[in-house]
């Protein structure tokens, strides 16, 4: 329970910085979020809602931690998902791409599996 109660508190750091410069200051999220590894759009503020969400399902996630493990579930899809067919190609083309959320991605995608309670998910009743 404990494990649940921190990877929320990241959560909510994490997305919740990520998903105020993205919505808020998108030319900021640019710089510090995505490392100019990506040209401006309003899709930046898309993202900012995706993770603003997460943010909002975290803090839920404090007070209900096995209740709200499918954001988790959902996270480690998608970040498993961005790592493979973003950053593995972005490395083998030596192309660029945002290395700290690439790290970042890549390491809560080895703890996620440990943390999420699965049982509790896939139980029936």
């Amino acid at each position: 329970m404990i494990a649940l109660k921190i990877m929320y508190t990241a959560n909510i750091i994490v997305a919740g910085w990520i998903s105020i410069t993205s919505l808020f200051y998108p030319k900021k999220a640019l710089i510090t979020v995505f490392e100019n590894s990506i040209a401006y759009s309003e899709a930046i503020r898309l993202i900012g809602s995706l993770w603003g969400a997460i943010f909002i399902l975290s803090v839920f996630g404090l007070f209900y931690p096995k209740k709200m493990a499918l954001v988790l579930l959902f996270q480690l899809i998608y970040k498993g998902s961005w790592v493979f067919f973003v950053m593995l190609p972005s490395i083998m083309n030596k192309q660029v791409y945002p290395k700290g959320m690439g790290i970042f991605f890549v390491v809560w995608c080895i703890l996620l599996p440990f943390i999420i309670p699965w049982k509790y998910i896939f139980s029936t009743t």
